[in-house]
């Protein structure tokens, strides 16, 4: 099967990461895979949810957006409807869920960070663009607290990125772009630990179901692509820091 621009089956879109692209959050990069930009930003505020007041818990939570000209064809601003769509409160859920997933909420301190995605263009894979683009983001923003004494530690326990995978014509492959995922007999978005361990699995068939060999091969698959965006995410972080960023797991059973 033919790729678009040939690539290999197992093969990611060229992926860059632009740390500090914005200046007022204490976090910002632009992640960009293919024709797929995002921007991610995080922003700290020294309070929390209701539900968390008074715990000594901080929280880490999500913003998900589209701007008008990210497609093809002009998508509204979702202000000017009034509420939000069911897509995107679910993608916000998921980045929210991914990030928390290595956050130790309680060293956070009753505080909140704000991860704010902008998509700038869409070609595929947005929400995983944003989850693997908020986790350095975040990174920077707490380094930042941290260098002003807010912090004692940075409470993360390790990285987290996400990819997309799917079968197109009978044939799994490794982020798929507009193109392919509009016509993926099944859609994968996976979303993994450093460690290797899995935060999120969305899959669906679109056509025929699909079997448990085809899903590990799928998973394999996004195993490799998340460890090349990982890589990727320590280089960023370290360009902007001095040192590749190193975790002590603390979810040990």
């Amino acid at each position: 099967m033919s790729r678009p621009n040939d690539r290999l089956n197992n093969e990611m879109r060229q992926l860059k990461m632009q740390a500090g692209f914005v200046k007022n959050p204490e976090g910002s990069v632009l992640v960009q895979t293919g024709n797929t930009i995002v921007l991610c930003s995080a922003m700290v505020e020294e309070k929390v949810p209701p539900f968390l007041k008074g715990t000594g818990s901080g929280w880490v939570t999500a913003e998900y957006s589209m701007l008008p000209a990210a497609t093809e064809a002009r998508t509204p601003r979702e202000a000017s409807r009034g509420k939000i769509t069911g897509r995107t409160s679910e993608i916000q859920r998921l980045i929210g869920r991914s990030l928390r997933a290595v956050v130790d909420l309680t060293s956070l301190g009753e505080r909140t960070i704000w991860l704010d995605c902008d998509v700038l263009q869409a070609d595929g894979g947005t929400r995983t663009a944003s989850i693997s683009g908020s986790f350095v983001a975040l990174y920077l923003a707490l380094y930042r607290i941290k260098e002003k004494g807010i912090l004692a530690e940075i409470p993360l326990i390790d990285y987290v990125a996400a990819t997309s995978v799917g079968i197109v014509n009978n044939v799994p492959l490794l982020d798929l772009e507009y193109t392919e995922d509009s016509q993926a007999e099944v859609d994968m978005n996976v979303v993994m630990t450093g460690r290797g361990d899995f935060v999120e699995i969305q899959g669906t068939a679109e056509g025929k179901p699909f079997s448990r060999q085809e899903m590990d091969n799928l998973l394999g698959l996004a195993e490799k692509g998340i460890s090349e965006i990982i890589a990727l995410q320590a280089q960023t972080i370290a360009k902007e820091v001095g040192y590749v960023p190193q975790f002590t797991y603390s979810h040990e059973e």
